[in-house]
């Protein structure tokens, strides 16, 4: 018995270890090729720098937003991931990597609910779009759009604050001509 549970407790800081390593790799990528390309200026850090377990709850506006917000926060972040991602080979390899989970965007989904408020009870940060996927114009939070339920109640279930955050400019990213330095 005792051998069994061993070996759990080794496989769980084994794989704690990878997603760390693997999260400090991507967050190091991702500051190289951002540091490039683009600026990038961050108030407020002191509120996602803390102890224990919290909701980071953003506005979404390009695919490049999860990369970007991890690169700067110190902690690892799980994040909620679009369902559809994790199937496809090499970007649900990279998710699995970084310990982000599955989340069905059309239906509350008991086993991504659970998992988020496990995450969050065990001290973890969680990080949520909770416009549910990228929004322009007048479906972005930006312009006064609803957001989702799901994000606070999450954080009520799991007893833990939510930290908002804002980021402006990803959009801007898509362009070729952002990427050049000429």
């Amino acid at each position: 018995m005792s051998g069994a549970r061993g070996r759990g407790r080794t496989n769980f800081v084994m794989r704690k270890i990878f997603h760390s390593i693997a999260n400090r790799a991507a967050a190091l990528f991702m500051k190289l090729l951002f540091g490039y390309s683009s600026r990038i200026y961050v108030t407020g850090s002191e509120h996602v720098n803390r102890a224990g377990g919290f909701l980071l709850a953003s506005n979404h506006i390009s695919h490049f937003d999860p990369f970007i917000i991890s690169s700067v926060v110190r902690r690892k972040i799980d994040w909620m991931a679009m369902a559809e991602f994790f199937p496809l080979p090499i970007v649900g390899l990279f998710l699995r990597a970084v310990d982000a989970f599955p989340a069905a965007r059309d239906r509350a989904d008991r086993k991504t609910i659970r998992s988020a408020i496990d995450r969050l009870r065990d001290g973890r940060i969680v990080g949520v779009f909770p416009e549910g996927g990228i929004r322009d114009g007048a479906s972005s939070l930006l312009q006064g759009a609803p957001l989702r339920a799901g994000a606070s109640t999450l954080a009520h279930i799991a007893g833990v604050p939510i930290v908002p955050c804002v980021i402006l400019g990803t959009d801007r990213l898509y362009a070729k001509r952002n990427w050049l330095p000429l």
